[in-house]
């Protein structure tokens, strides 16, 4: 198992992570083969994936030593839990729910619960959260990171939903320290091909370091 402190750091350093909600396990293979060719940091198993248990530990026994594996709309700490044995280095969840953070902070494993407003984001730095999930981005838009970064400076933010290439450079440099990125990073691959996941990836990862540099 990865350090906590080295999970943040290296979704930190590359700035993208992929929200995957593939059918079936073969399928969240090659989205992950794929994104780990255009520098994707980390892999998000959302738990509306059919068997995403089974998604997770077969990605987490091929390729943990390359890519980090997570799960995401985890809603409670049983889920968790499972996730954590089955292999997840990292749990998301579209809320703070102070359960799931005290069992993550157990396993020292990261916990990212979704946030909304100044008042959410204190509450998930009290539950010990040091990366969280400003969601959904697109009700939201690129200010509200700036917004809560005025009075919670401290804050290490990522936007996920509505970030896309196009607008990647604008959350960045409102001060987001990375992204989560699914439709917009994974298209259609059945019908566009997923070598498109791969170039997808390096456009943002190329914005997100234009953006950091400038």
């Amino acid at each position: 198992m990865k350090l906590k402190r080295n999970v943040l750091s290296k979704i930190h350093e590359s700035g993208l992570v992929a929200v995957v909600r593939a059918e079936n396990a073969e399928k969240a293979k090659r989205i992950t083969e794929a994104s780990l060719k255009g520098g994707v940091a980390a892999i998000e198993i959302t738990y509306t994936v059919p068997g995403a248990t089974d998604v997770i530990k077969e990605l987490a026994e091929e390729f943990k030593q390359d890519i980090i594996i997570g799960a995401g709309t985890v809603l409670d700490p049983e889920t968790a839990r499972i996730a954590i044995l089955a292999g997840a280095e990292y749990i998301v969840s579209p809320y703070l729910d102070e359960e799931t953070a005290k069992l993550c902070n157990r396993y020292q494993i990261p916990y990212m619960p979704g946030v909304m407003t100044v008042k959410d984001v204190v509450r998930g730095l009290e539950a010990g959260s040091e990366l969280l999930k400003v969601f959904p981005g697109e009700l939201l838009g690129p200010k509200v990171i700036s917004a809560i970064k005025g009075p919670v400076p401290q804050a290490n933010l990522m936007p996920t939903g509505g970030v896309n290439v196009e607008n990647v450079r604008e959350w960045i440099q409102a001060g987001a320290v990375a992204v989560g990125a699914g439709g917009s990073l994974i298209g259609k691959p059945d019908e566009q091909g997923y070598e498109q996941i791969t170039e997808t990836a390096k456009k943002f990862i190329e914005q997100i370091n234009l953006a950091r540099t400038n």
